[in-house]
Order: structure tokens, then C-alpha cells, then sequence
């Protein structure tokens, strides 16, 4: 990763100390990994906030001490590694990932970074923050309320090629396409209160009595409502009434 990394909200750069343990887990030296490690278990963890980050490489590798694990400030400390990671975190340190400026530099980086996937950790389990995400060209989204061995699986699910997203949002968004599925289009906006009235009609099969009784209406009156709803659909009867209508519910 020798190319230029994107500054502004991600760019930010901490003073680390180099020879920090933080920066290196996984039971080897500094000096060894860089020389040795090739990237199929090196996951890199980006995080302004240094004991967060170092606390969440330290429960990362204690699930899987054959991982490496490095811990950096920012996206311009990450270029100095010098090495290929299998997997980034990136951490939001509550940035919402739907400000622009915060996704065109994410789109930037996951650009850089080619074939590495980027997993982002945020706060927000709203579904249109994990949606942002992952067109933006994430791997993954782990929210911040999940356990570390959740997020363990993730990465690992990201290093094999997967995408994981959390169970709830899943779930809200089927019960968001089922509510949108089940909800009848509007007729009002295509046709008149009475017209709405008689389409509904129409489309249960109702015969012009029926429908002028239900409605109190004269016989005559729903034939007028009727041949205007022709009009509107541009139907030549009733059955290619009840066919265009299909469409519209």
C-alpha cells in the first residue's frame, strides 16, 4: 500500500509511539512481521482513540492468537506499515457514514486499498447507514453494541470473501419491503374520489347495479365514471380496465 491515502475526516494523524506493543500483537516482533508476515492473517484496526483501538487489538487477538493484529491512528499511518492486511477496520468514532465528505473519503480509501476488504464500525444500526456502507464498497458493518467474538466472525467472514451485516438490520429491512409490498398504491392521484370508489369495484368483478347500490348512485352515473376511467387508462373495455388496473395497485 505505497499510494497516497486520503486526509480530511479519516486522514488525521495521532502521535503513536512506534515501538508501541499496540501496533504489533500476535507474539512477534515488529521487525518479524514486516519481514515475514505476507497479510493472510494480518487485520489492521483504524482508530483516532488509541485505548479503544489498543484495547480492541489486544480482545481481537485473544480469540485468535495465530491473527495479527495492528493498531493505527489513521488512515496515513496505515500507508507507513509497509505491509498487505487480509482485513481493515475502520473505525467511525461516531462520524455518520451518510455525510458526504465522510463517504467520498471512504469510497476513496476502499478504492486505494484495491482488493482489501474494509469493514466499518459504527454506533447506528439504521439500515440506511449500513446500506451507505456497503454501496460505498464495505465488506462488512459491525455496530458497536455487538460482542468482540461477533466482530471476530465478521472479519473472518470478510476475509473469506462474505458480507456481514447485523441480524436486526435484516430483519427491519424485510418488515420495511413487506410494509411497502402490502401498502396499496394510491388511485387518487390518477382518478377522482367516486372514480377511486368505482375502480375498487371493478376490480372485484362488481356489475353496474351492485356497484350504483353500494354507492348510491344512479346507474347512469357509474357508466359516466366508468367510461372515464377507460379514458384515463386507455382501455377499450372492462376487462383491459381490470387487466391496466393490476398494474396500478
Amino acid at each position: 500500500m505505497n499510494r497516497p491515502l486520503p486526509g480530511g475526516h479519516w486522514g488525521k494523524s495521532i502521535e503513536v509511539d512506534q515501538n508501541d506493543p499496540a501496533l504489533c500483537l500476535g507474539g512477534t516482533s515488529r521487525a518479524e512481521t514486516e519481514e515475514d508476515h505476507r497479510g493472510d492473517s494480518l487485520v489492521v484496526i483504524v482508530d483516532q482513540r488509541i485505548l479503544e483501538r489498543e484495547c480492541l487489538a489486544s480482545s481481537l487477538l485473544s480469540l485468535d492468537p495465530v491473527v495479527q493484529v495492528r493498531a493505527v491512528g489513521s488512515f496515513l499511518e496505515l500507508q507507513d506499515l509497509q505491509v498487505e492486511a487480509s482485513a481493515i477496520l475502520a473505525i467511525l468514532n461516531g462520524k455518520k457514514i451518510t455525510d458526504p465528505i465522510v463517504r467520498s473519503e471512504l469510497q476513496e480509501f476502499i478504492a486505494l486499498v484495491g482488493g482489501v476488504p474494509v469493514i466499518i464500525v459504527a454506533d447506528s444500526e439504521a439500515p440506511a447507514d449500513i446500506l451507505t456502507a456497503l454501496e460505498s464498497g464495505a465488506r462488512g458493518y459491525i455496530p458497536t453494541n455487538v460482542s468482540v467474538k461477533v466482530a471476530a466472525e465478521a472479519i473472518s467472514l470478510a476475509r473469506a470473501g462474505g458480507i456481514f451485516v447485523p441480524a436486526n438490520a435484516v430483519l427491519a429491512l424485510r418488515e420495511t419491503i413487506r410494509a411497502t409490498e402490502s401498502s396499496p398504491k394510491p388511485l387518487t392521484g390518477v382518478f377522482t374520489s367516486k372514480e377511486a370508489a368505482v375502480v375498487e369495484a371493478l376490480r372485484k368483478g362488481k356489475a353496474n347495479k351492485i356497484i350504483a347500490y353500494e354507492l348510491n348512485l344512479c346507474e347512469s352515473t357509474v357508466k359516466v365514471h366508468i367510461r372515464n376511467i377507460m379514458k384515463k387508462l386507455k382501455a377499450t373495455n372492462r376487462t383491459e380496465v381490470a387487466y391496466k388496473l393490476r398494474d396500478l395497485m
